[in-house]
């Protein structure tokens, strides 16, 4: 059986939903000021990194999970290797848009929000190790503890010559209950979503089918131009 790009479809619209969106699984924040408390699944990890592939498929419309991150072979990641290795620097940059993305994922409840119960919350590594530290800091303690953790304020946005929007962290000074009551608490807290739902493992044959499509398609859009599979890349200079 083939991979199901209608699945996948609904995966990268999800992962790109904007605040306010349909689909209450994911949450994205809006530009300015947003406060929310991270929550922690049972395991005792709240976060979650996946390697990423984008804009893969015949259409250049298809997001997928690369193997990789469940430790198996990804030959998109491969393609794109043997492409780097050609050593110049049209196969170099067509080589980038092989290569997977670390995206990082973390449950969060939204003040203001909160009967949405738990969503997830992605990303970059740069907030990631933004997160680690405010978490690593002994002045806060647990700051996913339901009764006595501590919110954040994050401010999001395109600042004066800034090309593309950034995140800003701040934990609160105050600690604070997810909700007024226990039973309030427990209700939210039953909305964590499943990882492992959300974002099914993938195969080495998952990829190797989706690479397929995508060099059948024959081109996808980079930041500087049209590069072509089994071509050279045409890139401005």
């Amino acid at each position: 059986m083939g991979i199901d790009l209608s699945k996948m479809r609904q995966k990268h619209s999800a992962l790109t939903n904007k605040g306010g969106g349909s689909n209450d699984t994911f949450w994205k924040p809006e530009e300015g000021t947003q406060t929310i408390r991270i929550v922690c699944p049972k395991d005792g990890d709240p976060f979650r990194d996946y390697l990423f592939h984008y804009r893969m498929g015949a259409d250049n419309n298809t997001s997928m999970i690369s193997p990789r991150t469940f430790g198996r072979v990804d030959p998109i990641a491969e393609f794109g290797n043997q492409l780097w290795n050609e050593g110049t620097e049209a196969s170099k940059q067509e080589a980038l848009n092989f290569f997977p993305r670390m995206r990082v994922f973390a449950p969060v409840v939204v003040r203001g929000e909160e009967e949405k119960g738990v969503r997830i919350w992605g990303f970059s590594k740069t907030t990631y190790e933004s997160l680690l530290n405010i978490v690593l800091d002994p002045e806060y303690g647990d700051i996913t503890d339901p009764h006595t953790g501590t919110d954040i304020r994050l401010e999001y946005g395109k600042k004066a010559g800034q090309m593309y929007p950034t995140t800003e962290l701040r934990p609160m000074r105050k600690a604070s209950k997810i909700s007024k009551t226990d039973k309030e608490i427990d209700t939210i807290l039953e909305t964590m979503p499943v990882f492992s739902e959300v974002f099914p493992e993938t195969t080495t044959e998952d990829a190797q089918k989706l690479l397929d499509q995508t060099l059948e398609g024959g081109s996808t859009d980079v930041s500087e131009g049209t590069a072509k599979y089994g071509g050279k890349a045409e890139t401005e200079t």
